[in-house]
């Protein structure tokens, strides 16, 4: 193919790609129940033809866009496929069945969902990870929401509450640690300015989770099937105090600052050992475990579906996903496409508090569009970095606003590697437990306030353009 002189990509080259984006996935998911890898393929076809016949990028270019915009989510595809394992490993070993059979012995309806999003909260702040919490905790306190007779998407939105805050707050957080480097703020003062957002929609997250809670409190308990669920365990696994190390021990390798692929394998090693050491198990199911999951059937069918999950096979439909959402995300980088959504949008940034929404949805459009939580924090990061110091705000408002649109929505969209993850493991729709995910649906309108009011918004010295040109 002859070269020929690129074109600046406008609004409008953008909006072919993305419209068809939109129409495409609401027919095929609403429609006709299709899954979302298809649909997205067809819109990589539709920007990739954008992009060589609108705009002059070759091929080559393109894929060089995707291949760059892939290897920034590969870690992310190898802690999930490794998550898998984990969580194979640890229901063959007796370790989630062991946090299920305890908790439906200790919580009840009316407590339930605020200690679910307490108990979230502490491992993911102690770990840094959403994904990590989710893959242990989080798997276990859904089998005892669903014991206690709570919808499922209901404590997977408390799960998903829990995990976020920790995802946001702790310095062990990747996203914690990429935010401020986007925008120029120093990461302890990036945490403390996060508290003035995320702590009190979380305390109102709580709050909520407690009146819940309390029309569950009135409820009479299934007790037959409670302890049909415990009697069922008990007679398929060993259950003891003792199989709760596998999560302890994962929780301090994180917390001892090990990187989190090679402590994830440790708790998949330490799952394989615990299942041959505490329940029987050869070497040849450890293995089918971590690779296919672990199968149960008992009969009782609600153990059964809470404890047939896992494996690095059930994590390849969700890699294959975001394989396909980062390609897609890749040539609307590469070629400015979605540069020009940005900069139409900030164009409605004449005052603080239309930059802080401006921010906001600049943030939430990259998860949509490109799947990658990552780039909603480094796209907008890029963007808005001299803006913010042209108009005198401090870089650390620039870095908690990106957390409080990209790190806290990203669960929610189910192309998005983090809402696929969660998908995969909490095995409840997005959109399902969406609604119920509150500090991440009142965390960024939060922001949006604050912004508009002042509060909050620190001012330093402005800095004229042509310096920072």
């Amino acid at each position: 193919m002859s070269m020929r002189e690129k074109k600046k990509a406008t609004l409008s080259h953008a909006l072919i790609p993305i419209l068809f984006l939109i129409a495409v996935l609401s027919i095929s998911i609403i429609v006709f129940g299709a899954d979302p890898h298809i649909p997205i393929i067809l819109a990589i076809i539709v920007s990739a033809l954008v992009a060589i016949y609108g705009l002059g990028y070759t091929w080559g270019e393109l894929e060089e866009g995707i291949l760059d915009t892939i290897k920034m989510g590969m870690q992310a595809s190898l802690i999930l496929m490794v998550i898998g394992t984990i969580v194979g490993t640890w229901i063959l070993s007796g370790t989630v069945p062991t946090m299920v059979y305890y908790g439906l012995q200790i919580l009840s309806p009316g407590i339930f969902l605020v200690a679910t999003a307490l108990i979230c909260a502490v491992v993911s702040v102690s770990t840094g990870s959403s994904w990590t919490t989710a893959g242990t905790v989080g798997i276990a306190l859904l089998g005892v929401g669903q014991g206690l007779g709570i919808p499922l998407p209901v404590v997977a939105g408390a799960i998903i509450s829990g995990g976020y805050f920790g995802d946001k707050m702790s310095p062990l957080s990747d996203t914690t640690n990429l935010a401020p480097a986007m925008a120029g703020a120093n990461l302890f003062e990036h945490i403390k300015h996060m508290f003035y957002t995320t702590v009190p929609s979380f305390i109102i997250a709580l709050i909520i989770y407690g009146i819940m809670g309390a029309r569950y409190a009135g409820q009479a308990l299934d007790m037959e099937n409670i302890n049909l669920m415990l009697t069922t365990m008990q007679e398929t696994f060993m259950i003891s105090p003792i199989l709760l190390i596998p999560p302890v021990a994962v929780i301090l390798i994180v917390v001892m600052k090990v990187p989190a692929l090679p402590g994830l394998i440790a708790g998949t090693l330490i799952g394989g050992v615990f299942a041959m050491v505490f329940q029987g198990a050869d070497f040849g199911a450890v293995i089918d475990a971590a690779h296919y999951g672990f199968g149960m059937e008992s009969g009782v069918e609600i153990v059964d579906d809470l404890l047939s999950r896992g494996g690095l096979d059930g994590m390849m439909w969700t890699v294959s996903l975001i394989l396909i959402a980062l390609s897609f995300g890749g040539i609307l980088e590469k070629t400015g496409m979605l540069h020009a959504v940005a900069e139409s949008i900030l164009k409605l940034a004449n005052s603080t508090g239309s930059l802080i929404l401006s921010t906001v949805l600049t943030g939430i459009a990259v998860n949509l569009l490109t799947g990658e939580q990552y780039l909603s924090l480094v796209i907008p990061g890029r963007m808005y970095k001299d803006i913010y110091a042209e108009k005198g705000i401090h870089p650390k408002v620039l870095s908690r606003t990106l957390e409080d649109a990209g790190t806290i929505t990203s669960p929610l969209i189910p192309w998005n590697t983090c809402g696929a993850y969660m998908w995969t493991t909490l095995g409840v729709h997005p959109f399902a437990y969406a609604p119920y995910a509150f500090l991440n649906l009142l965390n960024p309108i939060v922001a949006i306030i604050y912004g508009y009011t002042g509060f909050t918004i620190e001012k330093i010295e402005k800095v004229d353009k042509k310096q920072t040109a």
